[in-house]
């Protein structure tokens, strides 16, 4: 039997949708029903749903010396349950105007690392956490170079403050490991390119 492909115009209805919080992000408190697997609508339920901008990440990779360009900074969410709340992460940064997603990636690459990038690779794109959050992250793999990259970078008056760090690709893959990178773009990115990174250097020392 052929399962029954559920959609948002013809499975969901939303009764009512309150704004709870505006900031820098909003908090909305959806009220929806929505259609069972055994095929009528379910009782109404109640979701509050964080509403930010879709999101941007990429890895710079560098395929001649085979090495990352990773970035470090604080993160707020890691306050309560890290000692030590500053993440080696990869360049991120939220598509807040008309921007495409690859140009939000050169353009964070610039602001976090003072990073040039050649070609970028579409990895994918996908839900960090739909259970509560709207965002959605387009991933990328970046093609630069890593000489002479480090320093302390950012945009002062949006309070960053930003090391840059160059790892081998071994090296920041044995942090996953370790749980030393603890963040899923970060993860998901460096397992992405350790499973593919052969023919993304046959592509790239082409160039």
């Amino acid at each position: 039997m052929t399962e029954r492909v559920m959609t948002a115009k013809d499975d969901v209805v939303v009764e009512q949708r309150e704004r709870c919080f505006q900031g820098f992000y909003r908090l909305d408190r959806v009220h929806l029903k929505h259609r069972l697997f055994a095929g009528h609508m379910g009782p109404t339920i109640r979701r509050e749903l964080f509403v930010r901008p879709d999101a941007v990440c990429v890895l710079p990779y560098d395929p001649h010396a085979d090495s990352v360009v990773l970035v470090e900074q604080f993160r707020v969410g890691a306050l309560d349950k890290s000692p030590e709340p500053w993440l080696l992460e990869i360049v991120a940064g939220l598509i807040d105007t008309d921007e495409e997603p690859a140009e939000v990636a050169r353009r964070e690459a610039r602001e976090e690392a003072d990073l040039e990038l050649h070609e970028l690779l579409p990895v994918m794109t996908y839900y960090p956490s739909p259970g509560g959050s709207d965002e959605r992250v387009y991933l990328y793999i970046g093609r630069c170079s890593t000489a002479g990259v480090g320093g302390v970078f950012g945009v002062a008056e949006e309070g960053e403050d930003i090391r840059v760090h160059v790892w081998p690709l071994a090296g920041a893959l044995k942090a996953v490991q370790d749980g030393r990178i603890d963040n899923a773009a970060s993860i998901i990115a460096l397992q992405w390119l350790a499973l593919n990174k052969e023919q993304v250097k046959a592509d790239w020392l082409r160039l």
